[in-house]
């Protein structure tokens, strides 16, 4: 069997997500004109469309987890098909993500009331942040795996009250409780 086939066809998947995110009308990056590494200020309409955020690291710790779910399920089966898999996941996600049934969820039950959906850009490389994930939980011992899960749920908690954890825990069951502290409320 071609040992390249399972990243050829990673690709074609990330490749795939892309061509339909375009066909969904998102715009292939910042409608502001430019491209920035990083962009961190939150509330605005720039959130999610430049290349990195502090929805990044949710990203890599969905790699972490993709690769430790498929470790437990799937370990007979080889490292490049489990990216494969991972991979159609994240895409999945990134789809879903930006439908308009989504992004209304995120504006309604969430501190993101402002949330436009993702560049296709921003959805791309989230998509490589959980290669990152993926590739960190493959190369690094366990504990050292939990303790950037732990340490990247912290820092988005700490800095911007959000993180993986609060995001699925308000899409799913949302808390006024958890939307007041996210808010800033006493």
């Amino acid at each position: 069997m071609n040992r390249s086939l399972p990243f050829v066809v990673t690709a074609l998947v990330t490749l795939g997500s892309a061509i339909i995110l375009l066909g969904m009308g998102r715009a292939p990056w910042c409608p502001c004109g430019y491209v920035l590494p990083w962009y961190g200020p939150l509330g605005t309409d720039q959130g999610n469309m430049h290349l990195t955020d502090w929805y990044t690291p949710s990203h890599i710790i969905h790699g972490i987890l993709f690769f430790g779910a498929l470790l437990l399920v799937a370990r007979r089966m080889p490292l490049g098909w489990r990216l494969v898999i991972a991979t159609l996941v994240e895409a999945a996600w990134e789809v879903t993500e930006n439908t308009n049934m989504v992004i209304d969820r995120y504006r309604e039950v969430t501190v993101s009331a402002d949330y436009n959906g993702d560049s296709v850009l921003n959805s791309m490389v989230d998509i490589v942040a959980m290669w990152l994930g993926f590739w960190l939980a493959r190369k690094l011992p366990v504990w050292a795996t939990v303790a950037v899960v732990i340490g990247f749920e912290a820092l988005t908690m700490l800095l911007i009250r959000d993180g993986l954890a609060l995001n699925v825990l308000m899409l799913v069951a949302p808390s006024q409780a958890v939307l007041d502290w996210q808010a800033g409320a006493p």
